[in-house]
């Protein structure tokens, strides 16, 4: 119990967005890491991550919007976020794709709306979505695999 204790910490120290971030809002992400097959250049085969699919769900499990490739998020205001990665933490889950800490790149869209402002996005408490770890092979080169997951996202603006 202790080790995955520590482990917890270290995680939530190491994503942790800068000081004076305020949560705005946290949402539910249910939905699909895409992996292309390919031929990595030591000319061995893997899956190599292509986009996030994904429903977001807000605090009363209504769906409230959509994660997909860029990383963007897009909530149903029509107020849009592009993160881009700072800082990646393992997730307890062996199985699971990492926590994060996204820096916002850019507010395509509306340009206002709850995401309109977000700083920083937080992806935490991940079940699933890993990279399969066999059936990328010759035969199956430029195929794509989906593999369901979810996480929760928080999103941070400013005071």
């Amino acid at each position: 119990m202790l080790p995955l204790l520590f482990f917890l910490l270290q995680a939530a120290t190491a994503i942790e967005p800068p000081q004076g971030q305020k949560l705005a809002l946290t949402a539910t992400a249910r939905g699909v890491q895409v992996y292309n097959c390919e031929v990595g250049a030591d000319g061995t085969f893997l899956w190599r991550f292509d986009r996030p699919e994904a429903e977001l769900f807000d605090d009363k499990g209504k769906r409230a919007g959509r994660h997909f490739v860029g990383p963007s998020w897009e909530w149903y205001d029509g107020s849009q976020v592009v993160g881009k990665v700072v800082a990646k933490q393992a997730s307890p889950d062996a199985d699971s794709i990492p926590w994060q800490l996204l820096s916002a790149e850019s507010h395509p869209g509306i340009g206002y709306g709850l995401l309109g402002h977000i700083d920083y996005i937080q992806r935490v408490d991940t079940k699933g979505g890993a990279a399969p770890a066999a059936g990328c092979d010759a035969t199956h080169v430029n195929t794509k695999t989906r593999v369901s997951y979810s996480a929760t996202y928080k999103f941070f603006k400013g005071e």
